[in-house]
């Protein structure tokens, strides 16, 4: 009898009685496809948001690969697509490029905006509205969005490859791949099996022992990477690697802004006991040249590849925009540097500290994930989930316009404890003053 008296004293035992509400839509599957009017949509939401567009999750696939599992997705979906397309081991961001996965679903790769009820791909938005989400230079000269960036997460190592160039892609109509590589804390608690990328070959490599690794295809293990180099992989650190270079990326989980193209050859057949098929060696090569061993040997590109200073060429770490410390926020370049005196992307990391707040102004259109916290871009939801369903929507992610961004985004940090950290990554040469190579060893703190 105390006891229940005792309770009816601190407790409110009036029945619950929950207000009707609208149901929200919280599923891609749930949204109605637009399919009119889109330049007019997309307009009345650029207006409204300042120049955003949130984007839904865009999963990918890879047969040949063991997914991570550190990309938040639900364990149970990592093989929603089907087991015979293999595991989930890559998330795509502000993507108007698909994949090249063999047996993929048609819109695999594309980026989805979502605008109330309704849903429909970035790369239609970029399509009918161009210079207004990309900026004119873009648009001028490529016409498209050409440029994306995604989470990359493995178990293990996948095989050394390399991705062809503009010249060699354009042999089989497609584009040539330089990228970039950032290790970004929040997604690498555990480093998983093999934490190292073996990249390029040894000074002093012959092209004759590469012709052997290939004739050996089917000896067994080839031994390509005999010939190459690992280096440790770091949280927080990255690499810019060209077209032509060989590289076998490890465990660590790799946010990759790059080229939009799917283009690459592989030149391990054998990895952690698994079998590499000899058409993932040729798959973007002429089909007459898929037995020419020197052919496929001369794809690589040489003197990159057995660069005596290759470190010094293509590692990065962090530099600071500016010492913003006292204002209670920091942006990080995070990728930066040239291929060949290009600048084909660039990307940068923002954190912002614990109830504050920051207005951050930037040269072009880029697309953005948040990695960490809570909070608004631009007095929308800004959070970074702990799970995601395969079909859930999340308010992780946007795309931000060149209009949107030159007129500056604000950032707040509504959490009272974790500081808010989001990673953007922009297209080409829109950034004219970011960091050159090695600028790292003399700005940082």
């Amino acid at each position: 009898m105390y006891i229940e008296s005792a309770l009816h004293q601190v407790c409110d035992v009036t029945p619950f009685t929950p207000k009707k509400s609208k149901m929200a839509i919280t599923t891609i599957t749930d949204l109605t496809q637009a399919k009119s009017h889109l330049k007019s949509i997309v307009a009345a939401e650029l207006a409204r948001t300042g120049g955003l567009l949130r984007l839904a999750p865009t999963w990918v696939p890879r047969s040949f690969l063991q997914p991570g599992l550190r990309i938040k997705l639900h364990p149970d979906d990592t093989y929603a697509y089907g087991l015979n397309r293999g595991g989930i081991d890559e998330r795509w961001f502000a993507s108007t490029t698909v994949t090249a996965n063999e047996g993929r679903a048609d819109d695999e790769g594309l980026s989805y905006c979502v605008v109330g009820h309704e849903k429909f791909t970035l790369k239609d938005a970029v399509d009918e509205c161009g210079a207004s989400l990309v900026g004119a230079a873009i648009w001028d000269k490529y016409a498209k969005w050409p440029v994306y960036s995604k989470f990359f997460d493995n178990m293990g190592p996948i095989p050394h490859h390399m991705h062809q160039n503009a010249e060699q892609a354009a042999l089989v109509a497609q584009e040539g791949k330089p990228e970039s590589y950032y290790f970004p804390p929040q997604h690498n608690n555990v480093g998983n099996n093999f934490p190292y990328t073996f990249m390029g070959l040894e000074p002093g490599t012959t092209k004759d022992q590469v012709r052997d690794c290939i004739k050996n295809w089917n000896k067994g293990d080839n031994g390509i990477l005999d010939l190459s180099k690992a280096y440790r992989l770091k949280p927080g650190t990255g690499w810019l690697i060209d077209p032509c270079i060989l590289h076998a990326p490890g465990s660590l989980c790799t946010y990759e802004p790059q080229w939009g193209s799917d283009v690459f050859g592989m030149y391990q057949n054998l990895v952690e006991g698994r079998e590499v098929p000899w058409s993932l060696l040729v798959k973007d090569m002429p089909e007459e040249k898929h037995q020419d061993i020197d052919f496929i040997v001369d794809q690589l590109d040489w003197d990159k590849n057995v660069d005596p200073n290759f470190k010094d060429n293509h590692y990065l770490e962090p530099v600071p925009v500016a010492d913003t410390r006292s204002e209670g926020y920091v942006d990080r370049w995070i990728v930066y540097g040239k291929v060949d005196a290009f600048q084909y992307f660039t990307a940068k990391e923002v954190t912002i500290d614990p109830g504050c707040r920051a207005v951050i102004k930037d040269s072009g259109a880029y697309g953005l994930i948040c990695v960490q916290g809570c909070g608004t871009i631009n007095g929308e939801p800004l959070v970074s989930p702990k799970m995601i369903r395969f079909h859930e929507l999340t308010e992780d992610e946007y795309f931000c316009t060149e209009d949107g961004a030159k007129a500056g985004v604000t950032f707040e940090n509504t959490s009272g404890t974790e500081p808010l950290v989001c990673l953007r990554y922009f297209g080409p040469e829109v950034n004219p003053s970011a960091p050159v190579m090695g600028a790292y060893r003399n700005n940082s703190f």
